[in-house]
């Protein structure tokens, strides 16, 4: 009987959201039909139950459904339709008023009470339209933020590859021949020009070195749950190379981030976060470390800059807000302060719960 009844539940169901479909999938027209039927059968039920039962607010049934499938203008229709039906079936009932007036002011207030049914459901249904309206345009926004990130880190890669396989070659390949023209001068007794090559091939060396450091930083290494920390390590040696500040990397615990892209975001940020450290806040030490637990992992970002702006101005540039971007992407929390010993620490928390 259980099984009986379930199935008949679901067979109901289905049939329900099937009709709905039918309904709201219909022509205006046919639905402009089908609320004049409505309302001709409600004005019978009028006739049929007398002065006894009163079926006002069964009047507004046909208003409401013209309301949500028809246009403004059917609406008003319906309702001014509703109100000559319910006063012709009170004319029909012999229904008695004491003199004209009263009667004027009846048949008045029927059709006004109608008429602000229509237009106040029409008010709340423009309303609900409005918000979902923005709703779905806040998550086609979202879409198109989301798309916008993950085009620029295609990008990023791109060029990342490009210069490792493409310039690095390049200049190593100069550097190579640079090499050989110095052992040639040497042979040739022209100490000079040897030495003057020499230096060319020192300078391509710190060019492939740089270059190859600027393509790990757009291409980092592989950020599963073991490379993440690996990545963060190489960005601090980097970092500290190819910038006169101090960087350092620790880490404690298990991260697993590494699953949905959370670790590249998490990397994005910390490259972010650097990067405003040296170019805005003069720092001369920056301290990156990450934090692990099975529920959560934490990224922090610390300098001993000249910290936040008092104005508050800096918060709102596009770098932090691509950053909040990405930890809202991760359903993470991210947080800039300036302590009050000085500088500035950015943290962002990510749970893994579900990764």
């Amino acid at each position: 009987m259980a099984g009986l009844a379930g199935k008949l539940l679901s067979q109901a169901i289905v049939i329900t959201l099937g009709m709905l479909r039918f309904l709201f999938r219909q022509s205006p027209t046919l639905a402009f039909i089908e609320a004049l039927a409505l309302l001709f059968a409600i004005t019978w039920l009028d006739l049929a139950t007398g002065h006894q039962v009163s079926v006002v607010l069964f009047y507004t049934a046909p208003i409401a459904f013209a309301v949500w499938l028809c246009d403004n203008k059917s609406v008003f229709v319906i309702a001014g339709l509703a109100g000559v039906l319910w006063s012709w079936a009170d004319v029909v009932l012999g229904h008695s008023y004491s003199n004209g007036s009263v009667q004027a002011w009846e048949i008045a207030i029927r059709f006004a009470f109608f008429f602000l049914v229509g237009a106040a459901a029409i008010i709340i249904r423009e309303r609900q339209r409005a918000s979902q309206s923005r709703i779905a345009l806040l998550e086609h926004t979202q879409q198109l933020e989301k798309q916008i990130i993950e085009v620029s880190e295609y990008e990023q890669q791109r060029i990342g590859r490009d210069l490792h396989d493409g310039l690095c070659q390049f200049l190593a390949a100069i550097g190579c021949a640079t090499g050989g023209l110095k052992i040639d001068l040497e042979d040739r007794g022209l100490k000079e020009l040897a030495t003057k090559a020499c230096d060319i091939e020192k300078l391509l060396t710190q060019s492939v070195n740089q270059a190859r450091d600027l393509s790990h930083g757009l291409v980092p290494v592989q950020l599963n749950e073991a490379g993440l920390p690996a990545a963060l390590n190489e960005l601090a040696a980097t970092t500290s190379r190819l910038l006169p500040v101090t960087c350092t990397f620790e880490s404690a615990g298990e991260s697993r981030a590494g699953r949905n892209g959370k670790a590249a975001h998490l990397y994005r940020i910390a490259q972010e976060a650097i990067h405003n450290a040296t170019k805005h806040g003069n720092a001369q030490r920056i301290d990156i470390r990450l934090s692990a637990n099975p529920s959560a992992t934490s990224l922090s970002i610390s300098d001993n800059g000249v910290g936040m702006p008092k104005n508050g101005t800096a918060t709102n540039g596009v770098g932090i807000s691509i950053m909040r971007y990405r930890a809202n992407l991760m359903e993470g929390e991210l947080a800039i302060e300036s302590p009050i010993m000085g500088g500035t620490v950015v943290s962002c928390t990510v749970p893994t719960e579900g990764d």
